[in-house]
């Protein structure tokens, strides 16, 4: 009879322990956006008029907003690679969408993989990591890299709103996947993200659980329901349709957001989430996105297409409503995850982002001494130091000090040489052990020498490269067009 009671008792404590050690662990979500504008979320000063995103906002106040807040490259998928990997996407060859659209090494460990096992992940919403042309093997899928389950489409950059079937062919049709599976669905697509995102939770809520719910909203095609347009139509008579088409998209990405924080309260499951929001970079020109106050758009690495509004929430462990002004880069979700987990960062491939669990428990206000930028051998390139910010396009350079002028207006280039030159280094030095890109070219841009001293092989080389060259330039030209 003792025996019995010792056991039972010990299995009670055991499971107690478990139940305990699961409480302690929070649940991850990560809410990505995309192609946001800076200022298409009502939480900025800047906003227009038209924009409102009451749920977004509703985040701010339970979290800690960064005001200085950087995505790793200017368009989808390179940031969303450096996202998975904590490290600068350039280590593995990504620059360009059309790298990481084409996938990276898929043996390399990415962010759910790096979890402890008790956590149930999902990918939820545009992938953009590699795609499936290898189907039914799917090596770039998101459950052969780690994830246990998904909802998504790997096509590249963009997929049809309304039409969610897996035959469908045109530009913006690719299958979406329930796992490994294609299959066909209906509704509007940010609306069934959110409702699966909803679902995973209450499927989940007993165990420590990884969200990862990347939209593709509000990303070109601009589709929405004729409902909502017609609606911001008639309050705002004023706007260009390409603007009123966006804020319908908006209003649907906003409600789903609130939909799944709304899951979390109900649950008494969102004080011990760590939440994170951002978008994957700045607002598309192409779609009326509004970056204010900031200069540039998608795809330039001026703080236009660079910068994100950037929420962390985890009322367990730290207060809201606050905001930081230190400058931190998306690259540190990953690190901060796993500080919140309890889990040693590896040492063999450190991670160049940092845990922002001392900033945002006040521990300490240090964080990034520096952050750097390539897209490869376009020549574009930027770093930030301090208030300082030196962008390049190929040898055009721009010195700006960020803290007087966000809006870099003023070049400062010609009266700090020094600083120029101690940037360009810095700069020199970080590129110089990246991986080329994934497809092909360099990642620097050089000043080609003179035709008459190449060597015939060298000449030969010089061709492809302009080859493939003017290949990606008329695809991106093609996408940029089309609204990509």
């Amino acid at each position: 009879m003792k025996t019995k009671l010792f056991l039972l008792t010990g299995t009670l404590f055991a499971a107690s322990f478990v139940c305990a050690a699961h409480a302690a662990q929070p649940n991850i979500v990560v809410i990505l956006t995309d192609d946001q504008g800076y200022a298409d979320i009502s939480l900025n000063p800047h906003h227009p008029k038209e924009v409102s995103t009451p749920h977004m906002d509703a985040l701010a106040t339970d979290g800690v907003t960064f005001s200085q807040a950087y995505l790793s490259g200017p368009v989808c998928s390179p940031t969303r690679a450096g996202l998975m990997l904590g490290r600068y996407q350039q280590w593995v060859g990504v620059y360009s969408a059309g790298d990481g659209g084409r996938g990276f090494d898929p043996k390399l460990p990415i962010f759910p993989s790096f979890l402890p096992e008790t956590y149930r992940s999902t990918a939820i919403g545009k992938w953009h990591l590699g795609l499936d042309e290898d189907y039914p093997e799917l090596k770039w899928h998101a459950m052969s890299r780690g994830f246990d389950e998904c909802y998504k489409f790997m096509g590249r950059g963009a997929h049809s709103y309304f039409d969610l079937r897996s035959d469908s062919e045109g530009k913006f049709m690719h299958p979406i996947y329930r796992n490994k599976e294609r299959i066909n669905d209906t509704g509007y697509l940010t609306d069934r993200l959110s409702e699966e995102a909803v679902a995973f939770i209450d499927r989940n809520k007993t165990r420590p659980f990884f969200l990862y719910l990347a939209y593709n909203a509000v990303h070109a095609p601009p589709e929405a329901p004729d409902k909502t347009i017609d609606i911001y139509r008639k309050r705002f008579p004023e706007l260009s349709q390409e603007r009123v088409i966006l804020m319908a998209m908006l209003e649907h990405l906003d409600k789903g957001i609130g939909s799944v924080v709304n899951k979390l309260k109900t649950e008494k499951l969102f004080d011990n989430t760590l939440l994170f929001f951002l978008t994957d970079n700045g607002g598309a020109k192409a779609m009326h996105a509004d970056n204010s106050p900031l200069r540039g758009f998608k795809g330039s690495l001026y703080e236009g297409g660079i910068r994100t509004p950037f929420i962390v929430s985890w009322p367990a462990r730290f207060s809201g409503n606050r905001t930081l002004d230190i400058p931190v880069i998306s690259l540190d979700i990953l690190p901060t995850a796993l500080d919140a987990t309890g889990v040693q960062a590896p040492s063999q491939t450190p991670f160049d982002g940092k845990s922002l669990m001392p900033l945002l428990t006040g521990e300490s206000r240090i964080h990034h001494k520096t952050l750097f930028w390539s897209s490869g051998d376009n020549g574009e390139w930027a770093v930030r130091r301090g208030d300082w910010k030196l962008h390049a396009m190929k040898d055009q350079m721009e010195l700006v000090n960020l803290a007087d002028d966000p809006a870099e207006k003023t070049n400062l280039a010609a009266d700090q040489p020094d600083r120029v030159t101690t940037l360009t280094a810095a700069f020199d030095t970080w590129i110089s052990p990246m991986a080329d890109p994934i497809t092909g070219g360099s990642k620097r841009w050089n000043i080609e020498p003179p035709q008459e001293n190449l060597s015939a092989r060298e000449l030969e080389r010089q061709r492809k490269r302009e080859e493939r060259k003017a290949q990606r330039d008329a695809e991106n030209k093609a996408k940029q067009n089309s609204g990509l």
